[in-house]
């Protein structure tokens, strides 16, 4: 009994639970499938809510991630006719009968029947509430390729979805039904930055993308290339914009406390101290830093810096002026090792000069972590250093005024927002002239030694003042990379003999530390053992991420006094080690890593004056993927040029990492083919801001609902 299909049904990202049989189920629709026959409807909705689909409109812009031809729907005996042709055929049918068998394996096999034959389907991999959904006399549509079996034609792991005959309603098309879509665009916008785009009606879109008409350009919608797709990539990418710039203005209403630069003070004592001059560059971002810190509202500026191009210097002289002004300063770090490698700098340099320093991390003894905390909440400690153990309820701050993140990308946005949240608010509140107390936030200042290409920059930091440091410090030198087949181990080992002979530390990195028959990696203990045996007479240490804090740092110590010649370690020493003395870099199954781990961990050696070599060892064959990232690291030790790479690699959702908790990510626009896009959106963003406030509010609310907060850590 064929029914009519509509003329093609899209696959959404993950499908949405049916509001009747004719429904596509998906995870979700399974979950609702399940949940109608236990009596239980509302785990549906609880589902939706999972996927952020709250309101009708989510469902309207839940848009299809790929497309499925279903416009041809045949009889059974007509398509077991083409049985053997290796087509896919479509079919749709009455359970005759549902069994689970158990040999010669577990299956499910599944008759369905119209009028005109019998089909079998088998399922060698199922859940229970497909067995529900495929109960006998269900009608359902299926989709697959049939083949002859042992007891006739068959469809293994066929798509499935129940259907009411003839009709093929969606939950989607009922909110589009009820959902009124009016332009929030003004006609201003429209014909002025947006006039020679010529953007079709957002309601034409949205219907044309859920359920295109045979004669559209299959290509066009699957490529995201249509005319449709470009109008909903625009008004994504303005809702981002609106919130971001909303966001910048919005922090000239918080207050502050201004710290203006002292003279004669502690940052004058730390400049003078120190053995060295400041890089034009970084004198450049202390100007910057500076300026923002002294005015009343707070600094959200991103300092953005290659590997070793002195980001550490200009974050100690930004808490400098903070304590100058009698603030303290907190600096989270992601990991307990470049946290710790901060606080053994900044406190070789700040107590000297009677700055007290303290170390708060999750490795700490009770007491110990109990005592750092109180000095913070005292306000004796000056500077706080630490993990993520800074954002513990447990820690007070006396006076925050200064907020330090360094590796931004690394935490989620709660994370970040909770150091922000650290200042004590009735000692930072501030009350101007109307009598109105401000809400009071210390200054942030975010650091990043993957520096951000500059479309990336624009879409998600544009509410962040940037500061670049485009130039190292003299002395260091280039790092040679080098591309070293698997097979010359032998040769790469005799390499490490010499540069230990010649009186230089060696760093060995391997991707993982425990034997796995999946991926064939050497691990790092093996390693070890191996270097240990063939270089007796050197001294070799382990380091990963599984030894105990106090091994961790003793192995660490002794390399960083040279009491070890060679490291073996995994990517726990990605950042934040600074040992000049090491000069040769070994990164095992290099393809294996992303670009910029492997810029981070080259970035470990040519930090002193002599010539630092980083081989990177490979297994043949390589993926085009991995070639094009080794060929990169040869080429180039430019990180904003392995940066711009990466992005066009990996895409902006896996480049970002952790900024993405929070749906703060783009879901239709893609900005290695989109970036053109930005440009309209940010000129469209700000008339909007200047001119119609009530069409900002109507925007950010139908694409975004309540969640810009995400945007702004």
């Amino acid at each position: 009994m064929p029914g009519t299909a509509p003329d093609r049904i899209p696959e959404t990202t993950d499908s949405l639970p049916a509001a009747r049989a004719g429904d596509k189920p998906g995870r979700a629709g399974k979950a609702a499938a399940k949940g109608a026959a236990a009596g239980k409807p509302s785990s549906a909705m609880a589902r939706l809510h999972k996927l952020g689909l709250k309101r009708d409109v989510d469902l309207v812009l839940h848009l299809p991630m790929r497309y499925e031809d279903e416009t041809t729907l045949l009889p059974i005996a007509d398509a077991i006719g083409r049985a053997g042709m290796g087509l896919t055929v479509q079919v749709e049918g009455v359970v005759a009968s549902n069994e689970v068998s158990l040999r010669p394996r577990r299956q499910m096999v599944v008759k369905i029947a119209d009028d005109t034959g019998e089909l079998t389907l088998r399922f060698l991999n199922f859940y229970g509430s497909q067995a529900q959904l495929m109960a006998e006399g269900a009608c359902l549509r299926v989709r697959g390729e049939l083949r002859g079996g042992f007891f006739g034609a068959e469809m293994v792991h066929p798509t499935v979805r129940a259907v009411t005959p003839g009709e093929a309603l969606k939950a989607i098309g009922g909110a589009l039904a009820r959902t009124p879509l009016p332009e929030t665009l003004p006609l201003p916008v429209l014909q002025g930055p947006l006039g020679q785009l010529k953007l079709q009606a957002l309601p034409e879109c949205l219907r044309l993308l859920h359920s295109p008409p045979q004669e559209v350009d299959e290509h066009a919608l699957i490529e995201r290339s249509h005319p449709a797709w470009q109008r909903i990539k625009l008004d994504e990418l303005l809702a981002q914009q609106l919130s971001l710039k909303r966001s910048q203005a919005a922090r000239r209403d918080k207050s502050a406390p201004p710290m203006p630069r002292r003279e004669g003070g502690l940052l004058s004592a730390f400049l003078a101290a120190l053995p060295f001059k400041l890089t034009g560059a970084q004198q450049r971002v202390v100007e910057e830093i500076a300026k923002d810190m002294g005015a009343p509202h707070p600094m959200h500026r991103l300092l953005q810096g290659d590997v070793g191009s002195g980001k550490t210097i200009v974050a100690a002289l930004a808490a400098c002026q903070a304590i100058d002004a009698g603030y303290q300063a907190a600096l989270m770090a992601p990991t307990e090792i470049l946290a710790e490698q901060h606080f053994r700098k900044l406190s070789a340099w700040l107590e000297p000069l009677g700055v007290p320093v303290v170390w708060l991390a999750g490795s700490l003894k009770t007491r110990a972590k109990r005592e750092a905390a109180a000095k913070v909440e005292s306000g004796e400690a000056k500077l706080a250093i630490g993990t993520h153990a800074l954002i513990q309820d447990s820690v007070k701050f006396a006076r925050l005024g200064l907020s330090v993140v360094d590796e931004q990308h690394r935490f989620g946005v709660a994370q970040r927002l909770a150091l922000r949240g650290k200042a004590d608010p009735d000692a930072a509140a501030a009350q101007g002239k109307t009598g109105k107390i401000a809400e009071t936030v210390p200054h942030q200042l975010m650091m990043s030694a993957t520096p951000i290409p500059r479309t990336l920059a624009m879409t998600y930091y544009a509410d962040l003042d940037v500061s670049v440091i485009d130039e190292l410090p003299p002395g260091r030198t280039p790092v040679v990379t080098r591309l070293v087949n698997d097979a010359r181990r032998d040769e790469v080992i005799e390499r490490v003999h010499h540069a230990a002979a010649d009186g230089r530390q060696v760093y060995w990195v391997c991707p993982l530390i425990e034997e796995s028959e999946a991926l064939q990696l050497q691990t790092a203990v093996e390693t070890y053992e191996t270097l240990v045996a063939a270089l007796p007479e050197l001294k070799v240490g382990l380091v990963h991420g599984r030894l105990p804090p106090a091994e961790k740092a003793a192995v660490m110590e002794d390399f960083t006094a040279n009491r070890l010649q060679v490291l073996v370690a995994t990517t726990v020493i990605e950042v934040g080690v600074d040992v000049p003395n090491a000069s040769l870099m070994v990164i095992e199954h290099a393809e294996r890593f992303g670009l910029a781990q492997l810029h981070q961990l080259r970035g470990r050696v040519g930090r002193g004056s002599a010539e630092s070599v980083c081989l990177l060892m490979y297994q043949a064959p390589l993926s085009p993927t991995g070639r094009e990232r080794l060929a990169t690291m040869r080429e180039t030790t430019d990180g904003f040029e392995i940066a711009r790479r990466d992005l066009q690699i990996r895409g902006p959702g896996e480049f970002l990492g952790a900024r993405q908790s929070g749906e703060a990510m783009l879901r239709f626009a893609d900005l290695n083919t989109d970036a053109w896009l930005v440009d309209y959106a940010q000129e469209a963003a700000e008339l909007m801001l200047l001119r119609f406030p009530e069409a900002v509010e109507a925007h950010l609310l139908r694409w975004l609902g309540g969640r810009e907060h995400y945007l702004k850590a």
